[in-house]
């Protein structure tokens, strides 16, 4: 089977309606990490400090066929028709490793 990856960076308040469209629009799961970063506009400062900018990296892992419902799903909770709310992008995935039980759990569900 062949898999793609969705990478999403978002406002930390859009995650959770991010990850619950996606999984409606048949996601399994995904990996959230914390970070931070800058984007087209610098962060601002207070004082001369620059005050950090939260973000969370959201990493979905799909079978190819679901990546188009998903990512409209994505793209929509995460507000990406406006400005500053996140991007999200597809990767290819060469090799998976780990998958297998996953597959096997789902069906248990």
């Amino acid at each position: 089977m062949a898999y793609k990856c969705i990478l999403a960076m978002l406002k930390p308040d859009l995650t959770e309606d991010v990850v619950d469209d996606a999984k409606k629009a048949g996601a399994t799961g995904a990996t959230i990490i914390a970070a931070s970063g800058t984007g087209a506009h610098e962060a601002k400062t207070f004082f001369g400090l620059t005050l950090d900018v939260r973000t969370d990296v959201v990493i979905f892992l799909l079978a190819e066929a679901m990546i188009d419902g998903v990512l409209k799903a994505v793209e929509k909770a995460g507000r990406f028709d406006q400005p500053g709310t996140g991007i999200a992008f597809v990767l290819p995935v060469e090799r998976t490793a780990g998958l297998e039980s996953q597959m096997i759990r789902g069906k248990q569900d």
